[in-house]
């Protein structure tokens, strides 16, 4: 999903989105462990689609502090 598609978003979407990424991580992460999984890109592009949400959630706080100020 491209950052454009996640600021569409709203913060449930983005939250349900960060906990399915999370959950595929670990699941990538121990079937490398066990050798089931030889494709290290993609636990990398997990890395960062969370890294991707978490700036996404991070900037529409900021939104909501600045407004408020």
């Amino acid at each position: 999903m491209k950052a454009n598609d996640m600021r569409a978003l709203d913060t449930n979407a983005l939250q349900s989105k960060l906990d399915e990424l999370l959950e595929q991580k670990f699941t990538l992460r121990m079937q490398i462990a066990t050798g089931q999984q030889g494709n290290h890109v993609a636990l990398r592009d997990a890395k960062r689609s969370i890294a991707r949400v978490k700036t996404i959630m991070n900037e529409k706080v900021n939104e909501k502090v600045r407004g408020e100020a």
